[in-house]
């Protein structure tokens, strides 16, 4: 398919700028002026939004920063002067294609989250008879292609084939063939139990796979496009960066824990090998035990990159740069703290987006661009300080289980209003409305592709059209709103004028 090739033909005149750029600078313009896009200043990245306090990113400030950093990446790819620019533009990589991608990537973000995800994802399925769950990164594709308006297209933005690929970071929907897969290193997003493989992430759900397929098509199956894995590389090194940056400024990032667990690994981590795996999860494991499970872990999962000798330096690195520098001073809100915390995040992110290169041929677990070997240990061990240190507190975890209650009142009450015969006429219109999008597209994949509806009967149709409808809705609340409709279908007036015009 042309990359520039749009869902539906968009009018010219001789006033258009010549050329493709335009096209996909246009996408780029209809993501950054999306709803779905200024909703993002209201949810949350790690932090809660309502409590976080303005200094402390979210998911459009990430958005941001992600695409800033995918910009930078992919100019830099395709420099004249550069090395790799031959094999950029092989691969099709535009810098506007790059940030649309990026400024894109987050959008299927529920409230709350990660913890929205996982909690909207047990509820699609387990209550709601969806057999492809939630997942954001589908969730993402869906607003794009189906969810948002533009006045030239009856569904969605009428993004590029290029963009919608490079939104795309994994390219398959959740019941791929995973036969096909074989025996050998999955992609990320795939892993390998005892009753066969389990599809963790995706792109698409079964009722916009169609879509995926007409952007992707010319790509091979299972791989990112090189704007794409530009956009997935710049997610993972702001994540690693900026999530740190956080932290550090909100006060939760205590230097002493996170001296003892470097230290102990850097002075013990020989003897550490001899623990097995269940002697180093125990809570009265030695410091550096958890670091010890981490280097085990990347062995494991991506033995085509993982070695000791760049594990051991990366963990000297960020010892030396983090532990011993930034964290040995508390963030007091100076002028000379917020220098220091520029100084590190700045630095890092210039080495991290100097540090990518194009992948090993035929690596099942990396995209067409990764990190070198130093960077990419380097990012492992910055992300586990946050998933450590920050994800498993007892008062986050806390908090959290909070949360999931919330989203659990807000499916379960809109679910039960939408089935109430007596009154399911007085649902909020923007959910009616998805409820008919939801069931008009599972009737026309019934019609065309009969054997990717899990059930053949039009009223079941109809079901899972509203159990999507619910789904696409709470989804695209706010925090906030979240909290308010979660507490007005609990008949509590409290925040009820906090809902918004929107619902």
């Amino acid at each position: 398919m042309d990359r520039a090739a749009r869902r539906t033909p968009e009018p010219r005149s001789s006033a258009d700028v010549v050329g493709e750029h335009s096209q996909y600078r246009l996408d780029l313009e209809r993501v950054r002026f999306s709803p779905y896009f200024s909703r993002l200043s209201a949810v949350t990245q790690v932090i809660g939004q309502p409590g976080a306090g303005p200094l402390i990113h979210n998911r459009l400030t990430h958005s941001i920063k992600v695409t800033a950093v995918a910009r930078a990446i992919a100019v830099k790819m395709t420099d004249a002067a550069s090395p790799t620019r031959g094999f950029a533009l092989a691969h099709g990589c535009d810098a506007v294609v790059v940030q649309a991608a990026a400024s894109a990537h987050d959008l299927g973000h529920p409230p709350f989250g990660h913890l929205g995800e996982r909690v909207l994802d047990r509820l699609a399925r387990d209550t709601l008879g969806l057999p492809d769950g939630f997942e954001g990164n589908a969730q993402t594709y869906r607003i794009v292609t189906t969810l948002d308006v533009s006045e030239v297209a009856p569904r969605g933005l009428n993004l590029t084939a290029a963009v919608r690929s490079a939104v795309a970071k994994y390219p398959w929907t959740r019941h791929v063939d995973v036969a096909a897969l074989g025996d050998g290193p999955l992609p990320r997003g795939f892993r390998r139990t005892d009753r066969g493989v389990d599809v963790l992430k995706f792109s698409a759900y079964g009722i916009d796979a169609a879509d995926l397929s007409e952007a992707r098509d010319g790509h091979p199956p299972l791989r990112q496009s090189l704007e794409c894995s530009i956009m997935d590389i710049a997610d993972d090194i702001a994540y690693s960066i900026h999530d740190v940056d956080d932290f550090h400024r909100a006060g939760l990032l205590g230097q002493g824990a996170v001296a003892r667990e470097f230290r102990g690994w850097i002075e013990t981590g020989l003897h550490l090998r001899d623990l097995d795996d269940e002697q180093l999860a125990r809570r009265s494991a030695p410091p550096g035990s958890a670091l010890e499970a981490l280097r085990r872990k990347l062995h494991a999962s991506d033995p085509w990159i993982a070695g000791d000798e760049a594990f051991r330096a990366a963990v000297g690195v960020v010892a030396d740069d983090l532990v011993d520098g930034l964290l040995a001073s508390p963030f007091d809100g100076s002028i000379a703290a917020e220098r220091a915390l520029s100084s590190f995040t700045n630095r890092w992110i210039d080495h991290l987006q100097s540090s990518v290169v194009p992948a090993p041929e035929g690596i099942a677990r990396a995209g067409l661009v990764t990190l070198d070997e130093r960077a990419w240990h380097e990012v492992e061990i910055l992300k586990f300080v946050h998933r450590h240190f920050i994800l498993d507190r007892s008062d986050i975890v806390m908090y959290q289980r909070g949360l999931s209650r919330v989203i659990t009142r807000a499916v379960k009450g809109l679910t039960a209003w939408l089935r109430d015969e007596d009154d399911r006429d007085r649902v909020p219109l923007r959910l009616r409305e998805l409820v008919e999008i939801a069931t008009d597209g599972y009737a026309e994949l019934r019609r065309a592709r009969p054997e990717a509806v899990p059930v053949p009967e039009a009223a079941d149709v109809t079901a899972l059209g509203v159990g999507r409808g619910v789904i696409d809705y709470v989804a695209s609340l706010s925090d906030d709103q979240a909290l308010a409709v979660s507490e007005a279908i609990d008949g509590r007036p409290d925040r009820l004028w906090d809902i918004g015009q929107n619902l």
